[in-house]
């Protein structure tokens, strides 16, 4: 099975591997593993940048139901996390039931906060240590409500990166609501200053 995106790369399902087209000087084959690692690490930049604009908030302004779909900041944040921890999971070959998606993991701003980081490596290691030929591998859980399901790895980290920037984007927009100011998440901000130079205003 072969997708095109954008008419650039191809995909093959049976070995994970992207590739450009075209003969132009300085192109070369690109593995996918690099491509969901630079993911996993875009993200742990992205959560970081959203957090520190979080941590600047009042507690009432943090936990105020604001009509988001996990009603806070707070309660978003937490959703987020309960979400990769089940994720996590299920790459360990376990299905949690009944997860209850709307859970407070941690009443305290720092506790989350310290546990997102945590996640955020542990989830750079776990891409860091698969080989193209894993992302292939059908993966077998169950949902949440006990419903099994089996897809190819690539596509369950896939969901999980577009999962999380799904919601950062919902956090992003309490932050305008709540103060009228938000940081720059592009991927194409990471991709062009890296994880540890500031963003360019």
């Amino acid at each position: 099975m072969r997708i095109n995106v954008d008419q650039c790369f191809k995909y093959d399902a049976k070995s994970p591997r992207l590739f450009r087209q075209g003969r132009k000087a300085g192109s070369r084959m690109v593995a996918a593993t690099e491509i969901y690692s630079s993911l996993a690490a875009y993200n742990a930049w992205a959560n970081e940048r959203l957090y520190a604009a979080a941590a600047a908030l009042t507690d009432e302004q943090l936990r105020a139901d604001r009509g988001a779909f996990f009603r806070s900041v707070f309660g978003t944040l937490n959703h987020l996390l309960v979400t990769d921890h089940l994720w996590m999971a299920r790459l360990d070959g376990e299905s949690p039931q009944h997860v209850a998606l709307d859970a407070i993991l941690y009443e305290g701003f720092d506790a989350l906060h310290a546990a997102r980081r945590a996640q955020d490596q542990a989830l750079i290691a776990r891409i860091g240590a698969y080989r193209d030929s894993d992302l292939g591998r059908n993966l077998a859980y169950r949902t949440s409500k006990g419903q099994p399901q089996s897809q190819p790895l690539w596509q369950v980290l896939s969901h999980l990166f577009n999962h999380q920037t799904h919601h950062r984007g919902q956090i992003h927009d309490l932050l305008h609501q709540i103060n009228g100011r938000a940081p720059p998440l592009d991927l194409l901000m990471f991709q062009r200053q890296g994880p540890s130079r500031p963003a360019e205003t």
